[in-house]
């Protein structure tokens, strides 16, 4: 360590120690100043940030506003509102920024200066005593030996308190010049770091909504391309009509009529009141379904004047003052009108005249006309019973995620009401850990936000399969054993980020299985899975190597009460053709027991947190089984029949083409099976519908020669939408939104009602 003022030095009070004092304390006293004006500045700067969120609030709040004034607009909607919630994010991760890690009085604690004041005053006041003493010494007579006596112990008493203070004073001087450097710097990094994630947490904000931005900038170049077509065509229809001639029959301007909506015709006509008056009323009449309305806006309910066209007739009337009058008569009242022309006149009454003779030509099934006409208006808008459902977003997906326990605090630090998830881990993360997990890489973490990202269904099904209880009871299971400590909100990013990659990178808290405990889970697995299979016996019969359908029934199906693994569908021949060949799940005892053989048995006895503790021991997700025509877990998870086990695996970086012996990879072996669900989940996820086997069978092949209707529509429909991608260029949107479509339906059909996606007790009821 550099020492200011030496201590040796100070003892002898020497003028080069007079020196350096006074050259320290001016030191200090303009570091003083330095520091006052930086609290200032700092204050100041907090100031400006609180007067920029707030302008930026507004500005946000602005944009909320125009998106809901453009509910008609889909794209302009949805585009402002996800740039909104960007926006205010960016302003909760500012807020963050200053409130947590600038402070305005932290800069009151680089130094304590108080000490070193009062060690300075203590300084001054010794010297001045000593310096009185050696005077006084010096001034005593020689012949007063009293005098000599007495000025020798002030001296001497004198010089031993000055020495005690003048190295107290150094120390203070040498302590303070020392912790200067640190001090500094300590606070500064701080500052830095504090900017850093904010910085850090806008990048990666802002790389997620990147996509959506690239889409918009390609839509708007269409978009000004659309929009100056459709000047160019109005201004040409504008200049069409502005020329052509009406003076010969002006009176169609007046009215209008629509067939195709039941309405005969409708615009403006005066009404006589019923009143005493008899005051005339300017309004919007129509003839539809046999009935004559007016309304006075177009928010207005119609009022009816006439309910049934049926009963009434209709007369020109010309004894009354005003011209082009007409009255509608009932049996019960008339009603008075008058038409701004006589052209138009005529118009009405012809139109009321063929109402009438309409209504009387289908009295007989009038009613029963209406009523099959509301009927198809309901099914048209049902479309089949229900409105489809589709991805969640949003409040909808915090609320399901959630409500799992454990969620409802930051997996890693605590943190109350988390925004944030780790798909491929299943858990809730605060905006502080997520970040650390974004800086973890994807093939550690994926993190999706819980109210900005959509959710798709099997997505969602995974993160309430697993949770944050589930994860740490894997990943924290040594960690009071081995005594450390876990972050708690408000703690330093350093220490959550250490602790963070502790947990998942270095998986220093996971708890090893001895070889005896791992054979046991791995047996236990393949028990389960045997107990799984062992509940559909009587629905299935194995023979050889098929599997068969049982002679009794064809309704009787296997299926899981939570994601049935889907059979072929209902476009079935008239005879049966053989199912495709299929092998029998069957367990072998094995050469030795692994994570890899553990995560082999889990993804095929559906077991998540058996799958996810296999990967904390260090499973290699596409580990290969070479005693059982080298499968996957994943393929096991197919044979499994559930879709969530292989959306867990895909997520975790399962190859979805890795093939087996026979050439088949998952997306063979789900067309094999009829699960339709998972044959979606694999297209979605860029598996090759071209692969064959070692007999040359695609899957395409393999769903025909079974007759599955689902997985070949699927199976074509993602073939036709990838040859128009490639027909068209790169930037093509041809097909997708049928495509996505489609695909959406089965996704929600697989994950939420798979039952939709059995067809054969459909099938069994047609039969003759």
């Amino acid at each position: 360590m550099k020492i200011t003022v030496d201590f040796e030095e100070c003892l002898k009070d020497s003028p080069r120690f007079r020196a350096t004092i006074e050259e320290v304390e001016g030191d200090v006293c303009e570091l003083e100043s330095k520091l006052d004006k930086l609290v200032k500045l700092c204050i100041g700067m907090i100031d400006a940030g609180k007067a920029y969120n707030a302008a930026n609030k507004q500005f946000v709040n602005g944009i909320r506003e125009l998106a809901q004034q453009s509910t008609r607009d889909e794209v302009i909607e949805s585009s402002l509102t996800k740039f909104a919630e960007s926006l205010q994010e960016m302003i909760n991760y500012h807020t963050v920024c200053y409130h947590w890690h600038v402070k305005p009085d932290v800069l009151f604690f680089f130094f304590d200066l108080r000490k070193f004041k009062e060690a300075k005053k203590q300084f001054d006041k010794v010297s001045e005593e000593k310096e009185a003493a050696l005077i006084k010494n010096a001034q005593a007579p020689r012949n007063k030996q009293h005098e000599v006596e007495e000025a020798t112990n002030i001296l001497t008493a004198t010089r031993k308190c000055f020495r005690h203070i003048v190295l107290d004073y150094v120390l203070q001087i040498n302590v303070l010049q020392s912790k200067r450097r640190s001090e500094i710097l300590k606070s500064m990094l701080s500052f830095m770091y504090a900017h850093l994630t904010f910085f850090h947490q806008g990048y990666d904000l802002f790389s997620e909504l990147q996509p959506l931005m690239k889409l918009l900038g390609g839509q708007l170049d269409q978009l000004v391309v659309d929009a100056a077509k459709e000047k160019r065509d109005m201004e040409q229809k504008h200049s069409t009509i502005q020329q052509k001639d009406f003076s010969n029959d002006d009176t169609k301007l007046e009215y209008n009529v629509d067939a195709d909506n039941g309405i005969a015709m409708e615009g403006y006509l005066f009404k006589r009141a019923s009143n005493a008056f008899k005051t005339w009323n300017r309004r919007w009449f129509s003839i539809q379904n046999n009935q004559l309305v007016y309304q006075k806006k177009f928010k207005d309910n119609p009022t009816v004047v006439v309910e049934d066209l049926r009963l009434c007739t209709v007369k020109h009337c010309e004894d009354i003052e005003r011209r082009f009058c007409f009255e509608v008569v009932s049996p019960t009242k008339s009603c008075m009108m008058q038409a701004d022309s006589e052209k138009l006149r005529q118009a009405w009454i012809k139109a009321v005249q063929n109402s009438i003779a309409t209504a009387f030509r289908d009295k007989g099934d009038d009613g029963e006309k209406l009523d099959r006409k509301s009927s198809t208006s309901t099914g048209s808008l049902d479309s089949g019973g229900e409105p489809k459902e589709r991805s969640l977003k949003g409040e909808s997906a915090l609320q399901k995620v959630l409500a799992i326990t454990g969620n409802t605090c930051c997996c890693d630090c605590g943190q109350p009401d988390p925004r944030w998830a780790s798909i491929n881990l299943g858990i809730t993360l605060c905006i502080q850990c997520s970040g650390i997990h974004r800086s973890l890489g994807v093939h550690f973490s994926k993190v999706r936000s819980l109210t900005l990202d959509t959710w798709e269904p099997e997505l969602l099904k995974l993160m309430c399969e697993l949770g944050n209880g589930a994860i740490n009871q894997i990943y924290e299971a040594r960690r009071e054993e081995l005594g450390a400590r876990k972050p708690q909100p408000g703690d330093p990013r350093h220490e959550v980020e250490a602790y963070i990659k502790a947990k998942y990178v270095d998986r220093r808290f996971v708890r090893r299985p001895s070889d005896e405990e791992l054979r046991d889970k791995v047996v236990s697995l393949s028990k389960q899975e045997k107990r799984l299979s062992s509940s559909s016996e009587s629905k299935w019969q194995v023979v050889g190597c098929y599997l068969m359908f049982p002679p009794s029934s064809l309704t009787s199906l296997p299926s899981d009460s939570s994601e049935a693994a889907e059979p072929p569908p209902m476009a079935m021949p008239a005879t049966l053709p053989p199912p495709s060949p299929c092998k029998e799940v069957v367990f072998y005892e094995p050469k030795e027991y692994s994570p890899g053989l553990q995560l082999y048995w889990a993804s095929c006895a559906r077991s998540l947190p058996d799958m996810a503790e296999a990967l904390a021991h260090g499973a290699e997700v596409n580990w290969v089984n070479t005693e059982d025509d080298k499968r996957t877990p994943l393929i096991m998870a197919v044979q499994g029949g559930s879709l969530v086990t292989c959306e867990f695996l895909l997520q975790n970086a399962a190859n979805v083409n890795q093939q087996d012996a026979q050439g088949r990879g998952p997306l063979h072996h789900a067309t094999m099976l009829g699960h339709t669900g998972q044959v979606c989940l694999f297209l979605k996820r860029g598996a090759n519908q071209n692969a064959a086997d070692i007999d040359e069978k695609t899957p395409l092949t393999i769903a025909v020669e079974a007759a599955n209707a689902d997985i070949v529509t699927l199976l074509r429909l993602a073939k036709m939408n990838e040859e128009m991608r490639e027909a068209e260029g790169p930037y093509s949107q041809s097909g997708d939104e049928t495509y996505q479509d489609i695909f959406q339906d089965f996704t929600h059909m697989a994950s939420n009602d798979p039952d939709k996606l059995n067809r054969y007790q459909q099938y069994d009821q047609q039969k003759p």
